[in-house]
């Protein structure tokens, strides 16, 4: 008898809990308003240019830029690459860069080694971004430091 009483009160709780459980589930339902008509995005802004130069070397006689000169719009970004004959890095000279423009380099060259001065790239396929974005037209002027006195040399034009 206390066997059927006990299993009798389980079934009403379970029946009872069950049952508010649904109501609160329905009324929350009720409560939420159905989800808006979606509107359409807005077009994606066009990414910025990124164009490659490609960093070479053999180790003791040609090291180069490829290409050593290059014409880019505003808010391009350029991509260096180590290919071979690293290390390399991307500095620019101060003096030798549009008046103005060392601030908006300054912050498109992330993790700079020194002033104006990409960090190495030792690896082969290594990668580094300088952003032209906001920068003033002219020639940037511009080195690696590790081969500068077997001229690898780059000319950048904004335009």
């Amino acid at each position: 008898m206390r066997l059927t009483l006990l299993t009798t009160l389980v079934a009403f709780g379970a029946v009872a809990c069950g049952g508010e459980k649904k109501a609160d589930a329905s009324q929350a339902q009720a409560a939420t308003p159905a989800p808006a008509a979606a509107t359409p995005a807005a077009p994606a802004a066009p990414a910025a240019a990124v164009v490659e130069v490609k960093m070479t070397g053999n180790g003791t006689t040609k090291a180069a830029f490829e290409p050593a000169t290059l014409t880019i719009a505003p808010g391009t970004t350029v991509r260096f690459i180590n290919v071979s004959g690293g290390p390399h890095d991307i500095a620019f000279y101060a003096d030798s860069i549009p008046k103005g423009a060392a601030d908006v380099l300054k912050k498109g060259m992330p993790n700079q080694m020194m002033d104006l001065a990409s960090p190495f790239l030792q690896q082969p396929n290594e990668k580094y971004d300088v952003s032209f974005a906001g920068a003033p037209a002219g020639t940037y002027k511009g080195y690696c430091l590790p081969h500068v006195a077997l001229g690898m040399k780059i000319a950048i034009t904004v335009k």
